[in-house]
């Protein structure tokens, strides 16, 4: 049973745009992808812990939280943990390890979200985690290791009913 998720921060809860580099929270402007707000807020009423997973290297946790926070997106998030402040990075199981030591919770009860196929989904599934791959194009998933629990969604809208039937589905 999945109690907690793990979401990619850039073009998976907050855009990336073009042309901006250094920390997000010191850009003229942000944007949450269409639904992260809504998505959060359903994903705490179903009882699921939340908390951001992100490589970022510009960014600490205070700096992350304050560009969420611009969208509306820091509250719902219990932690923050980023390959600056944790030392090592996605795809490495040392990465997932470290997040799923700081939520205290077994591999087998966490889902990781994301856009980046190999870091998001197949560094959280050689982790033992669930993944959800957010791929608006609705792109065929590449081969996935036995027994993987992985899904793809195309809009972060899809992602609370996903969670909710994922027992029953077979993951």
């Amino acid at each position: 049973m999945i109690r907690a998720v793990l979401f990619d921060w850039g073009n998976t809860l907050m855009r990336e745009l073009p042309g901006l580099r250094g920390p997000m929270c010191d850009w003229p402007r942000v944007e949450a992808l269409p639904g992260a707000v809504a998505t959060l807020e359903a994903l705490r009423v179903q009882g699921l812990r939340l908390a951001l997973a992100t490589n970022a290297a510009d960014s600490g946790e205070a700096q992350i939280r304050a560009a969420l926070a611009r969208c509306g997106l820091s509250e719902p998030l219990e932690r923050i943990f980023c390959a600056r402040d944790l030392g090592c990075a996605k795809p490495a199981s040392a990465y997932y390890a470290a997040c799923l030591a700081g939520l205290g919770l077994p591999a087998a009860e966490v889902a990781m979200v994301g856009d980046d196929w190999t870091g998001d989904v197949l560094g959280a599934l050689y982790a033992g985690l669930a993944a959800v791959w957010l791929c608006p194009r609705r792109t065929l998933l590449p081969p996935v290791p036995d027994g993987a629990r992985v899904r793809t969604i195309a809009a972060l809208g899809e992602l609370p009913a996903v969670l909710e039937r994922w027992p029953q589905t077979g993951g």
